[in-house]
């Protein structure tokens, strides 16, 4: 989206949140002047989460990435591996080395969590994540064990001052192609919402077709998107456990938000 209407937004959101997490499924490092979004979240008083496949760090000047306004950057490394693309592991991995590098060499006062989301019960990713485990051991003189990770799943290692490997298993993308999972809570329009390029808003960041478009912020302000009917209901249905939408039925993510017995 222009700069005009991102910084519209930005001023509608800042009564709702502190934080904005620039991406629903895109890349953020793929926009040349993303220091220019960068500042406008700042002007605010707002604190910036990035996520990004590590593919286009190379793009920006760490002036961009450890901008202030900047609280963590997220790297999903499991992208590597599910992407064609005619780099190696080691020159992918090199420029997300040397941003971890630079965040300690500078000081940069941020969060830099190393993603790797494709844990399954079959190992199906044992060999990539193997090799993975063993670059990262070397470069942080941290013992990322392949069988403890596995049996024992832990949410993340520390591999450095405020730099993490965080781990999470492979979740099926919500799509009404999908089986009916029922009924269920979710933390979409409880936690967070998720306002799309074209200016449309959905109650979450897996909605990245817009199916459930609750509104479009070209044609009317956020309060009022907030407060309609449809979004309402959906708020009232996950209070209750309930999925209302079909998207939200025929969605396996809620299951994550189940209570432990």
């Amino acid at each position: 989206m222009d700069l005009v209407f991102f910084e519209s937004i930005i001023k509608q959101l800042k009564p709702y949140t502190k934080e904005i997490v620039c991406h629903v499924l895109g890349d953020p490092l793929t926009q040349s002047n993303l220091h220019d979004y960068l500042d406008i979240i700042h002007k605010y008083s707002l604190k910036a989460m990035l996520t990004t496949s590590g593919y286009f760090l190379k793009k920006h000047t760490y002036d961009t990435l450890f901008h202030p306004c900047v609280k963590q950057i997220n790297i999903s490394l499991n992208s590597f591996n599910k992407n064609d693309t005619s780099l190696t592991l080691d020159q992918y991995m090199t420029p997300v080395l040397s941003l971890c590098k630079a965040k300690l060499d500078q000081e940069a006062d941020l969060f830099v969590n190393l993603r790797v989301w494709n844990l399954d019960e079959m190992m199906s990713e044992r060999t990539f994540n193997e090799t993975l485990f063993s670059k990262l051991s070397n470069a942080f003189d941290v013992k990322l064990d392949m069988e403890s990770i596995y049996h024992e799943k832990p949410k993340s290692i520390r591999l450095d001052s405020k730099i993490l490997v965080h781990f999470d298993n492979y979740f099926e993308w919500p799509s009404l192609k999908n089986e009916n999972y029922g009924d269920g809570t979710c933390q979409g329009l409880q936690s967070h919402i998720a306002i799309l390029a074209s200016g449309k808003v959905v109650p979450c960041c897996l909605d990245c077709d817009g199916i459930i478009a609750l509104g479009d912020l070209h044609d009317e302000s956020l309060d009022a998107i907030l407060g309609n009917e449809r979004t309402v209901a959906m708020l009232e249905g996950f209070k209750e456990g309930i999925a209302v939408e079909e998207l939200c039925q025929k969605c396996s993510y809620k299951e994550r938000f189940k209570p432990t017995l």
